[in-house]
């Protein structure tokens, strides 16, 4: 219509055409654009909305009029934000939950990167390094270096520890943790610096107890029958029957050799001292173990010579065996079993004895705790005093069908083999 008006006017048609033709276009983009506006305004708004979760805000929301395929994406990303809204509440709880107790544990803390310098410290570590000041981006040596000399001296010698600060009755003990691991990508190490004096003191109180305890009953088992038999020796001799004087000499005898190894036992456990490493072959220290008790062997021998303190070894495995055979089981079915494995070294002295309860298993290795009528409670104690001080551990387990397997797992180095 445009056009035949146009070339009634002009009196061109193709002109008239072309200018029809132009003005359609120019309506049509008119036309686009405005229906176009609000999908591209939207389109803005949802990309501003993932910049703001980018940047960690999830605060904002998309409204759109239609329900159609646009309405569906705007409720899906709402509904996305209210996710992550909630997820980002519930981290910063969690985060200053797990701040505050960082920060008001007694533990010192201490994050160390890989240059040396402190990422991060609690409230306990600043105290203990720096008077309560910030120690985050300092040198951690140049910290130690400035602390106790006992501190410097646990950080050198790498691992956990026990160390002592102060003297007498001033003496502080703390337990050095550290523990390496990757943090971004980057190797990160964490030192825990734990107060233990008060725990220390405690334990050794109970512990001083439970040793006056036992040696009052030993020394009260011995004591009074030798001086009751010491007191009827001397009516004896008073009436002139000197004929029962060698039984009654020889009971009180029995009496004091039986204290003098009970004392013995004692000081041992009390003084064992370093463990000094010496090649040995298996069928050498077995032989020795066969001369003084009866076992059996189960499986091979290895035959790479252990490197341990043989007399330290041979009594911890002669007490282990004693045991064995005091458990009731028939002395042919107490064994012993060596096994080698990458890096350690299981020994096994098993039985088929009664085996041991659950009360029995958790404290059959404190010291002094005994269900023997005359037993010390030194016997696997002192074992797992000798398993520790070679760097191993000592595990108690019932067997299936009856006795104890006593386990003691010692670490093996390939680089320490003769």
């Amino acid at each position: 219509m445009l056009a035949l008006a146009l070339s009634e006017w002009l009196g061109n048609r193709l002109l008239a055409g072309c200018i029809a033709v132009l003005a359609a276009l120019l309506l049509s983009m008119w036309l686009m654009r405005r229906l176009a506006r609000p999908a591209l305004s939207l389109f803005r708004a949802l990309a501003g909305t993932a910049l703001s979760y980018r940047d960690g805000d999830f605060s904002f929301g998309l409204r759109w009029r239609h329900r159609d395929e646009l309405g569906d994406l705007v409720a899906a990303h709402n509904e996305l934000g209210g996710v992550l809204r909630e997820q980002r509440l519930s981290l910063v709880q969690r985060e200053l939950l797990l701040d505050t107790m960082v920060q008001n544990t007694p533990v010192a803390m201490v994050l160390v990167a890989e240059g040396g310098h402190v990422v991060y410290a609690n409230l306990a570590a600043r105290r203990l390094l720096n008077d309560g000041r910030k120690i985050e981006g300092l040198a951690m040596d140049a910290l130690v270096r400035a602390a106790a000399p006992a501190l410097q001296d646990a950080m050198d010698r790498g691992g956990d520890g026990l160390f002592s600060v102060g003297e007498g009755d001033e003496e502080e003990v703390y337990h050095l943790a550290r523990r390496g691991f990757r943090l971004n990508g980057r190797p990160h190490e964490l030192v825990l610096l734990r107060q233990l004096t008060t725990e220390l003191r405690r334990q050794e109180v109970q512990t001083w107890k439970k040793v006056i305890r036992v040696i009052s009953h030993e020394l009260n088992n011995s004591l009074a029958p030798v001086a009751s038999l010491a007191h009827s020796g001397a009516e004896l001799t008073r009436r002139g029957q000197t004929e029962r004087l060698e039984a009654i000499f020889g009971m009180i005898e029995e009496r004091a050799r039986h204290l003098e190894g009970f004392i013995r036992g004692y000081a041992r456990f009390a003084k064992l001292p370093s463990p000094r490493l010496e090649a040995t072959a298996w069928p050498l220290l077995v032989d020795r173990l066969r001369s003084q008790i009866d076992f059996t062997v189960d499986g091979p021998l290895p035959e790479e010579p252990v490197r341990v303190d043989v007399p330290q070894m041979e009594q911890a495995l002669l007490n282990l065996l004693k045991n064995a055979h005091e458990s009731g089981s028939a002395p042919d079915q107490v064994a012993l079993r060596v096994r080698r494995t990458p890096g350690l070294l299981r020994i096994e002295v098993m039985d088929r004895g009664t085996g041991m309860s659950e009360a029995v298993l958790a404290n059959a290795l404190v010291p002094f705790y005994s269900t023997k009528r005359s037993g010390t409670g030194l016997g696997l104690a002192l074992a797992r005093e000798i398993a520790e001080a070679h760097g191993g551990r000592i595990s108690l387990n019932n067997r299936e069908g009856g006795g104890l397997a006593v386990a003691m797992v010692l670490p093996v180095s390939e680089s320490t083999l003769p």
